[in-house]
Order: structure tokens, then C-alpha cells, then sequence
């Protein structure tokens, strides 16, 4: 059996919700331990993020003022949006827009690594998919930089993947909000 085959994402933590006005920000935060050197890599370099995140990028988002093509991945055609890097303070803060979500990605060093701490702006109706989303790409980051990949999990793919349904539920009780009614067969369609 191989590490994909044997993953299975831990319980809903780290979570807080916002709301200002009709904007909701979901905040995550998850302890890796790892070096900010290392998490930094994983964030801005487009061979890192195409092993753990949910959509590829033409070039590194390391470098303020630098334009960056994003491609969806896991959606049903492919969606490119661009974006202008607003704010990359290597190894401490990093900030950009995803196709109208506000992206904010926070690096501290702790004693044990780096606590990373991811801000974005959704759709009320999507907090808890999105948790749960997110939940599944940091456990694949964490093992991409502890040198055991299991490849990208996202999109559909991550909806049908084992313990999705369960973070899904397990974020929406947390976060006190309603779970989405997904379509019936929404998490095998892809």
C-alpha cells in the first residue's frame, strides 16, 4: 500500500471564521515542522505548489509586483485567472488574489518549525467545503516537505477521498454553520 493509499486527514482544528459586513474570512492555521525556509519554497515555487495546491503557477509568487498566471486544478475545464503579488515578505507574510479571494499566508517560527496561518476570503456557503479543502492540501503539503509525497488532492478528487465528508461536517459543527447540501453524487462526479 502506498502513503496515498493510507492517508486518512486527522480531525477539523486550527479553524476560526470572520465576518465583516457580507465578507467571510476563513482563517487555518496548522503547525508544520518544518523550517520557514521550506514553507516559504512550498508557497511560491511553482514546482512546490503543483505537488500540494489547488492550482498551478506560471511563475514564483515570491517577488511583489510580479503578475502570476493561477490554473485551477481539480475543476471541470481548466480556469486561469491572473494575479498581481501584493505583499511577500519572504519567510513571514505573503499576499495575493485567487481569482477574487484575498490570499493571506502568515509564516511564524516556533520551536518545533512553522506555524502557517492561511487568511482567505469565501462564500459563506462554501466555509466548511473550503476548510475541509484546505485541511487535505496542508496534510499533502506536510508530506511533501517531510520528503514522503502523496501527490495533489484536490477539487473532486479531494471530495471523494476518504474522511472529506467527515471534515466537511466536523468544520461546519465547529464553525456553528449549516453543512453545504451537496447535489446528490456531487462528491463522485469528476
Amino acid at each position: 500500500m502506498t502513503d496515498r493509499e493510507q492517508y486518512t486527514p486527522g480531525p477539523a482544528s486550527g479553524v476560526q471564521v470572520r465576518k465583516d459586513g457580507e465578507r467571510w474570512t476563513l482563517i487555518l492555521v496548522r503547525e508544520l515542522r518544518h523550517s520557514p525556509e521550506k514553507v516559504w519554497q512550498a508557497l511560491t515555487d511553482p514546482a512546490h505548489l503543483r505537488e500540494w495546491a489547488p492550482f498551478d503557477a506560471d511563475r514564483s509568487l515570491g517577488t511583489v509586483g510580479t503578475t502570476v498566471k493561477l490554473t485551477t486544478v481539480g475543476a471541470p475545464a481548466p480556469h486561469v485567472s491572473e494575479t498581481t503579488v501584493t505583499r511577500a515578505d519572504a519567510l513571514k507574510v505573503l499576499e495575493y488574489n485567487w481569482d477574487g479571494f484575498d490570499m493571506r499566508w502568515e509564516l511564524e517560527a516556533f520551536d518545533r518549525g512553522t506555524r502557517l496561518t492561511l487568511w482567505t476570503n469565501i462564500a459563506r456557503r462554501f466555509i466548511s467545503m473550503g476548510a475541509a479543502g484546505w485541511h487535505i492540501c496542508f496534510d499533502v503539503l506536510d508530506h511533501l516537505l517531510s520528503g514522503t509525497p502523496i501527490g495533489r488532492i484536490v477539487g473532486p478528487e479531494a471530495m471523494k477521498f476518504g474522511g472529506w465528508q467527515r471534515l466537511n461536517a466536523q468544520y461546519a459543527k465547529q464553525l456553528g454553520i449549516e453543512t453545504p447540501n451537496l447535489p446528490p453524487n456531487a462528491a463522485q462526479e469528476s
